[in-house]
């Protein structure tokens, strides 16, 4: 593997001594925090509209009688407490209580049906459920015939549950009053409890989405969270004391890493949304240093600053573009390692202050150093946009089963890939190793490892044979050390060589640049090669052709002019660059029309017809494979008046060389 561009035991700095005190569980990381820092807030929640405080100290109190309660109902070592809700410090409390007495827990998202809590629950064994609310404690009720082992449904807010009267109920308050008799009568056992932890405890059960069937549980144990917590740390300074916003939720892997596990170990501050639909505004109340979103919720932020911006005055308007154009010729070429021209050098404090910084400030990310994007892939243009006004979101890559395993690295990477492979710390494991499959396929090694699937022996042996954990995904590296995500292997297409090729990559990556409307990638298994079908976008060809003199008369003149063909090809080596030897573009076309819904080209919604496509250009795609440079075409065309006709042309068939990309 190619060496960091990061300084990485500066970065974590003196994390490691506190492992050398026998650290080696949550609760126990949390009894030696609250000593430290016993009287600094951890925990903020705004209730209200007014933000809640939350100590060191409180936190471990609450955790303390919430455990001894939990323990006065019975719950012993080794069972299973379920947890549904917000994020909110109750949440993440009773996550820390139960793991301090040796349970481990399953949390569930708070959107999830009766049906999908009854599977989760009784896959994981939860012999209790801590729950935010009446919504979730009514969906309990609804299935509590079907979940035999749960024997208390606890809950911490109690509005509009003042007249329930079932016997398996408790309030949070509660339980933490029978803890607090508990420990009166039993000095010491919680202490010793938590003191008898160890590292490979499972710590949570965290489970896949089940697309490709049922979910599956992932054993995480603590020794896991710690060593993916410690991967993110070296990539990165991150600083004491960080306001860091929780929003995802725990029942994502990301967020157990994140604000469980980072939150208690760096220390952050962790601050919870009022409510799901007034994190906008907390993150700019919070300040928030330290965010984690995934891509839809990035995404959706650009979005709303685009409808804003098209909402508001022609002035506005023009300043918001003029100041994103400073921000591209500046904090993206920093980014890239590009000289920044000396106009904009001069002109970028002046876009900072009237544009720039009020954006991020507007989404609460002026401060924000630590910014990342998990959890599937996003369009770099979205990172770009975010780059552009000054945020550094850096994307990470990894799975619910082993961890992180690449990240952004130092002051500049390449935002088409998803980073260098992240470090490990020695007390946690050996570094990552990984290999590629002549599929493709992506195989990892090393770290804590992965410590298996709940209750499924079978699809823990398939998933590590070999002594290699098979991620189902293809990926490719750099020359610069950097991993391109291509797609899920099932998604991936074979040609006649055996070399795969990810069709959604190469044609989103394609349909990036300005100047290609549509592509559809050509090749399969009776074929050598991947192909392209390109139609030109004449809204940015045209006028880019008019300031070169360019001259043409119709839609098939300009696309197959020579000059816009050498344009075209640039495009398609730029993207060949991401992609291994064997699955790059070899030949492409310029389309003689426009692709038209009107001729079942293109759905409604402007989706390629795919199957329709490769029948009504069969001899266009005939003459790609055939290693014609040219040929005649005569393609049927409807016009809108309904009349039908034909188009003849010469289409002019580009070879691209294995040296581009």
């Amino acid at each position: 593997m190619k060496s960091l561009p990061i300084d990485v035991e500066k970065n974590w700095g003196e994390l490691p001594k506190i492992f050398d005190r026998g650290i080696e569980t949550l609760p126990q990381l949390l009894v030696y925090q609250a000593g430290r820092f016993g009287d600094r807030v951890f925990h903020r929640k705004k209730d209200f509209g007014i933000w809640q405080r939350f100590t060191f100290k409180d936190v471990l109190d609450n955790v303390r009688q919430l455990a001894m309660g939990l323990s006065a109902l019975g719950v012993t070592r080794g069972e299973t407490v379920g947890l549904v809700g917000e994020n909110e410090p109750e949440l993440f409390w009773s996550e820390y209580a139960s793991q301090a007495i040796g349970c481990k827990c399953v949390c569930l998202y708070p959107d999830f049906t009766p049906p999908q809590m009854e599977y989760l629950l009784n896959h994981s064994e939860a012999v209790v459920l801590i729950c935010e609310d009446q919504e979730q404690v009514d969906k309990v009720l609804e299935i509590e015939d079907r979940l035999p082992r749960v024997h208390r449904v606890i809950y911490w807010d109690d509005k509009g549950m003042w007249k329930y009267d079932h016997p398996k109920l408790m309030t949070f308050g509660q339980v933490q009053e029978l803890g607090r008799a508990h420990d009166r009568e039993n000095p010491g056992w919680f202490e010793a409890e938590v003191a008898s932890g160890k590292g490979d405890d499972m710590a949570v059960i965290s489970y896949t989405s089940g697309t490709t069937g049922l979910p599956k549980g992932c054993i995480m144990t603590h020794t896991g969270l710690f060593d993916t917590a410690f991967r993110v740390a070296g990539t990165l300074p991150i600083r004491p004391f960080t306001q860091y916003l929780s929003y995802i939720s725990p029942a994502w892997a990301a967020e157990q890493m994140g604000g469980l596990t980072q939150g208690l170990l760096v220390p952050f501050v962790v601050n919870f949304p009022e409510e799901p639909e007034t994190v906008t505004r907390d993150l700019r109340e919070i300040g928030t240093e330290a965010v984690v979103f995934t891509p839809r919720q990035w995404e959706s932020l650009a979005s709303l600053v685009e409808s804003k911006m098209m909402d508001a005055g022609p002035i506005r308007r023009w300043f918001y573009r003029w100041g994103m154009s400073v921000g591209r010729m500046t904090n993206l070429a920093r980014l890239e390692g590009r000289p920044i021209p000396p106009l904009y050098r001069l002109l970028h404090p002046l876009a900072e202050h009237l544009v720039l910084y009020p954006l991020r400030d507007n989404l609460g990310l002026q401060d924000a150093y630590y910014a990342q994007s998990g959890g599937s892939g996003m369009a770099p243009d979205v990172f770009r946009f975010f780059h552009t006004m000054g945020v550094k979101l850096r994307n990470v890559y990894g799975t619910t089963e082993m961890g992180m395993f690449t990240s952004h690295m130092g002051e500049t990477y390449d935002l088409e890939t998803v980073g260098m492979w992240d470090p490990v710390h020695p007390r946690f494991g050996p570094p990552l190793e990984y290999k590629l499959t002549e599929e493709g396929e992506l195989l990892v090694r090393g770290g804590a490892g992965f410590a298996g699937y709940y209750n499924n022996p079978e699809a823990t042996e398939k998933r590590m044979a070999g002594g290699w954990y098979h991620t189902g995904d293809a990926l490719h590296m750099t020359d610069k050390g950097e991993m391109v995500y291509l797609d899920r292997l099932e998604d991936m297409r074979k040609l006649s060589t055996g070399h795969s090729y990810p069709p959604q990559f190469i044609e989103n990556r394609l349909r990036f640049s300005p100047f290609i409307k549509e592509v559809m990638t050509l090749g399969d298994e009776s074929k050598p090669f991947v192909a392209a079908m390109i139609n030109i976008d004449i809204g940015t060809v045209g006028p880019w052709a008019e300031q070169r003199s360019i001259g043409y008369t119709t839609f098939t003149d300009l696309s197959q002019n020579a000059r816009v063909r050498e344009l075209i090809r640039e495009e398609v080596a730029k993207v060949n660059y991401f992609l291994p030897a064997g699955s790059k573009v070899t030949r492409f076309f310029n389309l003689p029309k426009e692709l038209d819904p009107d001729e079942d080209e293109l759905t409604r919604s402007r989706k390629i017809r795919r199957s329709f496509l490769e029948q009504k250009y069969a001899d266009f795609i005939g003459a790609v494979y055939q290693g014609r440079e040219e040929f005649s075409a005569v393609v049927p065309v409807k016009y809108q008046d309904g009349r039908t006709g034909t188009l003849n042309a010469t289409v002019h068939i580009v070879d691209l060389g294995p040296e581009e990309g």
